[in-house]
């Protein structure tokens, strides 16, 4: 397993924002995060890549204890994020934006190492074309792909994706599930939040719910579409599983 998340809670005040979650991830695989807003995803992946410690439980990386470490040596141990919300550095370019992941990544590559880098993974996310434009230049989707630029520019074992699809036209989002996809087969896991679920459950290997800071289910994607708790606290309505899982391929 690359990753062991073992029995983590975490309290803000009165707030019970994780409770005894623990799952496992094998390496290779996408891992769909998925809960109403405020179950605690977020603060899963803040407990994950250090930001926050947790009142108790245990992190595993790789067969190392990383709880609680300081984001900075999360980061070159091979564990990169994206946010929720975009956080380009929006004066500077595209490229010295992903070279900055290149630089404080796992290889802590050198300046003219971290260009060619930059170059390389732009190519890949399809900004190329921009790479000398300001980041604040950028719309949205293409924001969304330097977040996911600046991830993989750090050479990550780990990726863990925070709701990088949102916000995206159905066009856009087929084009990053291809991605996704991609990233995956070239042997980098992940795990990932989301909210737009027709996506998440066609790229997904293996599916984990969070409520109210508590795991309530976890499966394939055909065996949590169709987990009477998942459709009462998420989906809402029994009908949406035939449809979510329209399309995907079971191998």
């Amino acid at each position: 397993m690359i990753l062991q998340v073992e029995q983590v809670s975490k309290r803000f005040g009165g707030l019970q924002a994780l409770q005894d979650v623990s799952f496992t991830l094998p390496e290779g695989q996408i891992l769909g995060l998925i809960g109403p807003n405020g179950a605690g995803k977020t603060t899963m992946f803040n407990v994950i890549s250090g930001v926050y410690p947790p009142e108790s439980g245990r992190v595993i990386f790789r067969g190392e204890d990383i709880t609680a470490r300081p984001p900075y040596e999360i980061a070159r141990r091979g564990i990169a994020r994206t946010h929720q919300v975009v956080r380009p550095l929006n004066e500077l370019t595209v490229r010295q934006n992903v070279m900055v992941g290149a630089c404080f990544g796992r290889e802590r590559l050198s300046y003219t190492a971290a260009a060619r880098i930059a170059d390389e993974v732009l190519g890949r996310v399809g900004l190329a074309e921009r790479a000398d434009q300001l980041a604040g230049s950028l719309n949205v989707a293409q924001k969304k792909r330097l977040e996911l630029a600046r991830a993989l520019a750090s050479r990550p074992y780990l990726l863990l994706l925070d709701e990088v699809l949102a916000g995206l036209n159905p066009a856009e989002v087929a084009s990053m599930l291809d991605l996704l996809r991609q990233i995956r087969d070239e042997g980098v896991t992940i795990l990932m939040i989301e909210h737009v679920m027709q996506a998440v459950m066609n790229v997904s290997d293996y599916v984990i719910v969070l409520d109210y800071g508590k795991k309530i289910a976890e499966g394939t994607p055909r065996e949590v579409a169709n987990d009477p708790r998942v459709i009462e606290a998420y989906l809402g309505d029994p009908k949406l599983a035939a449809g979510l899982l329209e399309g995907r391929e079971e191998g």
